[in-house]
């Protein structure tokens, strides 16, 4: 059986977002600490510059 992907919603994602813009920690380290895929952050981070 294929893999089931979490989906988050856009409030998880924009405070996930925030917390990497506040502290200045790593895109991997804040994402180890919420337990989602670091990919999953970075694309947030470059739809929030562009969007």
């Amino acid at each position: 059986m294929g893999e089931t992907r979490r989906s988050f919603d856009p409030e998880f994602r924009a405070g996930a977002v925030r917390i990497i813009r506040e502290t200045g920690k790593s895109i991997a380290s804040v994402a180890e600490d919420l337990g989602i895929n670091a990919g999953t952050l970075s694309w947030d981070l470059t739809y929030q510059a562009i969007g």
